[in-house]
Order: C-alpha cells, then sequence, then structure tokens
C-alpha cells in the first residue's frame, strides 16, 4: 500500500517587524528547502559605504587575555 501525501501553505501577506544580518524566516518544514535571498535598498543610499575603522578602546583580545572579544556584563 503506498499513501502521497501532498501539502501546501499559502500566506496572503507576512508583515516582518525587524531583521539583522543572518535573519532567517522558515514557514514549516520541508525534505527539501529552496533558499531565496532578497536584497534591497531601503535607505535610499547612492554609494558604499566608507571603509570600517578599528576600534581603539577597552576590548579584551584571544591572543591576549583569553577573555570574549566583546566586552560583557555581569550576569545578574
Amino acid at each position: 500500500m503506498s499513501i502521497t501525501i501532498h501539502q501546501s501553505i499559502c500566506i496572503n501577506m507576512l508583515k516582518i517587524e525587524a531583521v539583522s544580518n543572518s535573519s532567517v524566516v522558515q514557514i514549516g518544514s520541508a525534505g527539501s528547502i529552496q533558499s531565496r535571498s532578497e536584497l534591497y535598498n531601503t535607505g535610499g543610499f547612492t554609494e558604499p559605504a566608507p571603509p570600517a575603522e578599528p576600534f581603539e578602546g577597552d576590548i579584551t583580545t584571544i591572543g591576549k587575555g583569553g577573555g570574549p572579544l566583546v566586552p560583557l556584563s555581569a550576569p545578574s
């Protein structure tokens, strides 16, 4: 006996309040995942951002102190 099940999800509108780098939205589950990536210039920028400058602050590096790269507050 062979049973075949077809499933589908129909979404008319999906509102996402905030996104950040490496954001992922997953709707349902599937045996195969089809990735989709879209890039929008929502800020109306006309040129690339300037190169990043090194931070001159008190940040522990792995080579020096073995601690975190970003200072973290103690848990409360």
